[in-house]
């Protein structure tokens, strides 16, 4: 089972810059960055493909935020910028850990594993 452990977010002001780290316990067939805001559902932002490195993103944060991976460290980031209030909400990093046919990445119900979160507030 893998173990996720999520550090950074914090408060920021409108146009500025925050990154996310995700340090990952064990193998990954993906690993991804969901994101929820009060009263809204969990929706999928970044994702990358652990053996391909092919990255996706939602559209409302395409040239904003990036997400990488370092496999040496098997540690996910999320550079965030440009950063807008509604970027603002709980953060989550998610893995699977088994392969699945098309492109699932951004989808809450594929997940396996959830990190604990970590809120992301921007002030405009």
């Amino acid at each position: 089972q893998v173990q996720l452990l999520e550090a950074g977010g914090g408060s920021v002001q409108a146009e500025g810059s925050l990154r996310l780290s995700c340090a990952a316990s064990g193998a990954t067939y993906y690993m991804a960055w969901f994101r929820q805001a009060p009263g809204k559902e969990r929706e999928g932002v970044a994702c990358v493909y652990t053996t391909s490195g092919t990255t996706y993103y939602d559209d409302s944060v395409k040239g904003r935020f990036t997400i990488s991976r370092d496999n040496v460290k098997n540690t996910l980031y999320l550079q965030m910028n440009s950063l807008k209030p509604e970027d603002t909400a709980m953060y989550y990093c998610a893995a699977r850990s088994s392969w699945i046919a098309g492109l699932r990445c951004l989808r809450s119900n594929f997940v396996s594993t959830w990190g604990q979160g970590t809120q992301v507030t921007v002030s405009s």
